[in-house]
């Protein structure tokens, strides 16, 4: 019964109206941008490298360590798992749409991004913080302040991390629990075993607070991302014949529906663009609040370190997957779903060594996105209730760990997607609505920084 609640709360939100907002909104920043997020790649990775980084600029972390927290959140199961499902429930087809949607979100999270830096407020405790809420609270005032909290509302549940502890679980339980039959006779109980151990590993980081979790995700993050994409390239590789076959499926089908019940297209698009916002967050919001600690005094400067996000997240791991799960035939032969679906992927492209090389990237993927959403949730949550409130969430945030690694994946799914569809609204539309002053800082920045290079 709650499944069905839930699916009907999700598919509610995740309707025609959300959909041209997202679609909508990351075309308009593309086109208003004239493209930036293309034009200044190469700028955001000397920016990331530490180029033009300052200790005395204010904020929390630095912009590698920004970066990172962010696809620390980002990069993780929804792109191993959250790619099974949506080609599940969508057909190969859904691949485009989250293409087309990492594209112009390239566009969206630069804008947000810069927003999250441009008006940046200061907590009870004088700190600086970054994110929507704020942005909303300092930059439209208080006839707007409806909108902020709707997202920190939404965001304290929406960054729960229970899709990573119901994988990580899942993995486990069919990975290391059933050759060895363990908790046979009681699945609930070891469930309920690994979700305790989840919550102590996390909590162990996320009491440590945003510098801790930006020097974790710092090392984590590059490490884990290498892993995964040698196992998956050398499996991509070994049926590279079959690739543009495979190309060319995803394109039609994102087109015609094919793979689904009926070719019902709009389920491919609604799917790709829900695993897509799951995947990269590009509108969701919750990446500004990482990027809103950089220390940076130059919004734009963050705003392009952050618009190369969805590209490493959706068009260059979410596609490994997906040509992975495509290419070994497994989307064909089987009704597993999630983490399950890209295990048996990976068995068949890497016998012996597979599921253990993706076991260790599914480990090192959901804990770091764990420790990232803790962060955006306790943010939320100072906003709301102050400060003093964040300990308590982060003891209710690990306890939710232990129910993620119990209930349904459905359920979670569904309640997850509802939230990211509530969070995106007042993100979208403040940027929109701010969107004239963050090309007016922009030109400022690049035309200073074109002084620079000639002088």
């Amino acid at each position: 019964m709650l499944d069905k609640y839930l699916n009907e709360f999700a598919n509610f939100l995740w309707g025609t109206p959300l959909l041209v907002l997202i679609l909508g909104g990351g075309l308009f920043f593309t086109i208003y941008s004239r493209f930036i997020p293309f034009r200044y790649l190469k700028h955001g990775v000397d920016i990331i490298r530490g180029k033009y980084d300052s200790p005395d600029d204010p904020g929390q972390i630095n912009h590698f360590q920004a970066l990172s927290s962010a696809l620390a959140s980002t990069v993780g199961m929804g792109n191993i798992s959250g790619v099974a499902v949506a080609i599940q429930t969508g057909g190969p087809g859904a691949l485009f749409w989250m293409w087309v949607s990492a594209i112009v979100g390239s566009a969206t999270k630069f804008f947000t991004c810069s927003l999250a830096v441009m008006y940046r407020g200061k907590d009870d405790q004088g700190e600086i913080q970054g994110g929507p809420m704020y942005v909303i609270t300092e930059a439209l005032g208080t006839r707007f302040r409806p909108l902020s909290l709707l997202f920190s509302v939404a965001g304290l549940f929406g960054c729960l991390s229970l899709f990573q502890a119901n994988q990580l679980t899942q993995i486990i339980r069919d990975e290391i629990f059933s050759p060895y039959q363990l908790f046979s006779q009681n699945q609930f109980i070891g469930d309920l075993t690994v979700g305790v151990v989840i919550a102590i590993l996390v909590s162990l980081v996320i009491f440590g607070g945003i510098r801790r979790i930006g020097l974790v995700a710092s090392r984590m993050v590059p490490g884990m991302v290498i892993l995964y994409l040698i196992a998956g390239i050398f499996i991509i590789l070994y049926n590279i014949t079959d690739i543009p076959n495979y190309i060319a499926l995803i394109v039609r089908d994102a087109f015609t529906g094919e793979a689904v019940l009926g070719g019902a297209v709009g389920t491919v698009i609604i799917t790709g663009i829900r695993r897509a916002a799951f995947s990269n967050e590009a509108g969701i919001g919750t990446e500004a609040m990482a990027h809103g600690a950089a220390k940076t005094k130059e919004p734009i400067r963050e705003g392009l370190v952050a618009m190369i996000g969805p590209f490493v997240d959706t068009i260059l791991v979410c596609s490994i997957t997906a040509m992975v799960i495509l290419s070994t035939g497994v989307w064909e032969n089987s009704e597993a779903n999630g983490v399950t679906l890209t295990t048996q992927a990976f068995n068949v492209g890497l016998p012996v060594f597979g599921k253990y090389i993706l076991l260790i990237s599914v480990l090192v993927f959901s804990i770091s996105t764990m420790i990232g959403y803790s962060y955006y949730g306790s943010k939320c949550t100072a906003f709301l209730f102050g400060t003093r409130w964040k300990k308590s969430y982060r003891i209710f945030y690990t306890v939710t760990l232990i129910i993620g690694a119990v209930i349904s994946i459905d359920a979670v799914i569904n309640f997850l997607d509802g939230m990211f569809a509530l969070m995106a609204i007042p993100t979208v539309i403040s940027s929109i609505i701010l969107a004239p002053r963050v090309m007016n800082a922009a030109s400022t920045y690049f035309e200073n920084l074109k002084s620079k290079k000639s002088a």
